[in-house]
């Protein structure tokens, strides 16, 4: 008998929304670029190590969706720290721009896959879709952009929260406790229904 797994979601998930909330509030203009600093140590410590090592064990869980998910914006988090720490100051706005247009663009098709699972991941990968472009095009120079990305942002880390405590709390209390809204049927299941 093989012994359960623990699921490793709703870790990344957690080590993502925090570290986009804090960055958010400093596109948003809560804070200045000053505050910076905690959100490189973040970026390392939690949204960077926390959602390669939920990566790992999605891996073992046999879940590609979460295993490309968590190591990517691992990765994300991890470029964004080194970036900020050693070449900030040197890289130009619009290369910048390039690097968030990708990600966007990355977070887009993984929004498409999540058509296939439930509401609530749909929505953060939506929010987080549309949060890279907007912050794309602040670093083009559309004016403006960067704080209204800076909200998304905001909007994006508060769905990733709830999944995440959602996962917790559901599984703890083996029922849903928080819905995360249907998911999707296969196409075996719906004909398996209506035969």
């Amino acid at each position: 008998m093989s012994a359960k797994l623990g699921n490793p979601a709703p870790l990344g998930l957690a080590g993502f929304a925090f570290t986009t909330w804090m960055l958010s509030m400093i596109n948003a203009g809560w804070y200045d670029s000053k505050s910076l600093g905690m959100v490189i140590a973040l970026a390392m410590a939690y949204g960077g190590t926390a959602q390669l090592v939920a990566g790992v064990l999605e891996f073992r869980r046999g879940n590609t969706f979460g295993t490309v998910a968590f190591f990517s914006y691992g990765a994300f988090w991890w470029s964004f720290a080194l970036f900020a720490h050693y070449f900030g100051a040197v890289v130009p706005a619009s290369f910048v721009g390039w690097y968030l247009f990708m990600w966007g663009v990355f977070t887009f098709y993984m929004w498409v896959a999540t058509l296939r699972t439930n509401m609530a991941l749909q929505l953060v990968f939506l929010a987080l879709w549309i949060t890279f472009i907007l912050l794309a095009m602040g670093a083009w120079g559309v004016g403006g952009m960067t704080t209204v990305g800076g909200y998304f942002g905001l909007i994006t880390a508060i769905f990733a929260f709830y999944l995440s405590a959602a996962e917790v709390i559901n599984e703890a209390f083996e029922r849903s406790v928080l819905p995360i809204g249907p998911f999707a049927k296969t196409s075996a299941e719906t004909s398996a229904q209506s035969a």
